[in-house]
């Protein structure tokens, strides 16, 4: 399919094939480090298996309540390869001292996630310039408190010294935004896309369902408790704030439910690890491709 003056696009969303996108997602390996009660083993979830539920939420989104995504499948395509610039630096991942885990995504040291937060941009404007200015925004907004919509600020926990790799990183963003929006304007069909509260509405998207899925991720089941989400999109022009909260039996409660159907079960999985199995022949990178995986399963309702 192709779009206006012929920039590229993925197939419609009814031709969307789900498991081939997972299956070139498990190309990539970045590394979220799961809570547990103490002395137990920690589930390591890859940042494949982290965009893959990211990728089964954005499939759900959208009900009578909530507009669903679009465009559908650039949008489906960019949150399904938000974190697609770790591919080379988790093939071999750094080792945090105070853990004896590979770095959780967050406290990677900035001389490596400076450089993932560029090529993931990199990577989905490959795909089509709408994605590489979601991604782009994405990356960004990371380290700028996601444009004001959240007070976790990850560049007040960039060292000083620090500071010019980031900057340097975060003013090539602005800069590519800006190309991405010329040469988007120059087709009929997306200047719709670049109107400012649709775009914006496109990266609460991705937030939502981002931050969504690392609660589940980043967090043991034990430990879950309720959480609300600002700034998820109804539409261009109005939001609404989500409340998750753990209702027993692996199931959970959203209030108001931003999804297609209540009653849905989402699955992700990981491998527990503890310090001891990065001593293994071939260190942490055999082991992360040798240990069993594990399934976790849950079912969102409506609340």
């Amino acid at each position: 399919m192709r779009v206006g003056n012929g920039l590229a696009s993925r197939p419609p969303a009814s031709f969307i094939d789900v498991e081939s996108i997972i299956s070139r997602l498990t190309e990539t390996s970045a590394v979220i480090i799961q809570t547990a009660p103490s002395g137990a083993p920690r589930l390591a979830i890859m940042m494949y298996e982290h965009t893959a539920l990211c990728l089964h939420f954005a499939n759900a989104f959208g009900n009578e309540r909530f507009e669903p995504l679009g465009p559908t499948d650039l949008m489906i395509h960019v949150i399904a390869h938000h974190d697609a610039g770790w591919l080379e630096f988790d093939r071999d991942p750094k080792i945090d001292p105070a853990t004896g885990l590979p770095y959780n995504l967050v406290d990677t040291p900035p001389e490596f996630i400076t450089v993932t937060s560029r090529l993931s941009p990199d990577f989905n404007q490959r795909q089509h310039p709408y994605c590489g200015l979601i991604s782009s925004m994405h990356s960004w907004g990371l380290y700028n408190g996601r444009y004001g919509l959240s007070k976790l600020v990850l560049l007040d926990k960039i060292a000083a010294k620090d500071r010019p790799l980031a900057d340097k990183m975060l003013n090539g963003e602005l800069e590519r935004q800006k190309r991405l929006k010329a040469e988007l304007a120059t087709d009929p069909v997306a200047r719709d896309w670049l109107e400012e509260r649709k775009i914006f509405q496109n990266y609460k998207a991705l937030q939502f369902i981002d931050t969504l899925a690392l609660y589940f991720n980043r967090i043991h089941p034990s430990e879950r408790v309720e959480q609300t989400f600002e700034n998820v999109p109804l539409s261009r022009e109005k939001d609404a704030s989500i409340t998750v909260r753990p209702e027993g039996k692996d199931t959970y409660s959203l209030s108001p439910f931003p999804f297609a159907a209540s009653g849905a079960e989402f699955a992700f999985c990981g491998r527990r690890v503890g310090p001891a199995d990065g001593d293994r022949q071939g260190g942490w990178p055999a082991a992360l491709k040798q240990l069993p995986t594990e399934w976790e399963s849950f079912r969102l309702v409506a609340g």
